[in-house]
């Protein structure tokens, strides 16, 4: 059930610490708008050094995973740590320490096909100024963020049009962005059950997973966590609609606050 209302992480009551309390959190963490703030160009989200460092200190203590929209290859070079679990294309791909691996079983029938979409796709970025185009390994990102406001309409219909052309494909959505990506039954909320499976730790009461994301993307993880209690979600910079996630907090900044009580 989505909730309207998800509580501040820092409102003074301190629920959420108490949820946590007794038990040490296995982190789920989106990249961009919630380990990075939200940039105009996607290739300049990068990762402060202290935001560096605190996931380094967690990742100490704790399960660490970056489950992220970027391909896998992107993000585990954007941020550098060797000890993290990365989960890239909104899952489709995931590695981690000790060999863990895992990448979606459609991938000779999938990448050929979204190198076909993505020429299509490429038609966008040369007929609007301030589009920019996206591909990651297994999705294809429109971003419309640098266009013109009055061309934005005409931009999702040539979208539309390309996502028509191509079926078991479904478009996701985003802050200033669309995609296109395969429409099979795998998300970011699969995505953190299977890496909760192979770590032993779904059935570990002493663990609590925690997922941090400010995106629609990031929905499918809150519900995964949220709807049997298996775990929490928090929303960044909740925009007021309806949401999966329990708990919300500000911004970046406010990640870092919370990375720091963790520790």
């Amino acid at each position: 059930m989505t909730k309207s209302n998800p509580k501040p992480v820092f409102d003074g009551q301190n629920d959420f610490f108490e949820e946590v309390k007794g038990r040490k959190p296995a982190l789920f963490l989106d990249y961009d708008g919630t380990l990075t703030p939200i940039v105009s160009r996607p290739e300049d989200a990068q990762i402060s050094q202290e935001m560096k460092d605190l996931l380094a200190q967690l990742a100490e203590k704790y399960t660490v995973a970056v489950i992220t929209g970027r391909d896998m290859d992107d993000v585990k070079k954007l941020v550098g740590l060797d000890n993290l679990l990365y989960a890239g294309s909104h899952g489709f791909r995931i590695s981690g320490p000790d060999g863990l691996y895992k990448e979606h079983e459609k991938t000779s029938v999938l990448l050929p096909e979204l190198n076909i979409i993505e020429k299509e796709l490429m038609e966008l970025q040369k007929k609007y100024k301030g589009v920019q185009i996206d591909r990651k390994r297994y999705a294809i990102g429109v971003h419309y963020r640098n266009a013109k406001d009055e061309e934005i309409d005409d931009i999702l219909a040539d979208f539309e049009e390309v996502l028509a052309k191509n079926p078991g494909y479904k478009k996701g959505t985003g802050k200033k962005i669309v995609e296109i990506k395969p429409d099979l039954d795998w998300h970011k909320g699969k995505a953190v059950l299977w890496i909760l499976q192979e770590l032993g730790l779904a059935t570990d009461d002493s663990v609590i997973p925690v997922y941090i994301g400010d995106d629609d993307t990031d929905e499918d993880a809150f519900e995964a966590l949220e709807t049997d209690g298996i775990g929490i979600g928090i929303m960044v910079e909740h925009n007021g609609n309806p949401t999966h996630a329990s708990y919300t907090l500000k911004d970046v900044d406010e990640v870092a606050e919370l990375f720091k009580k963790l520790l």
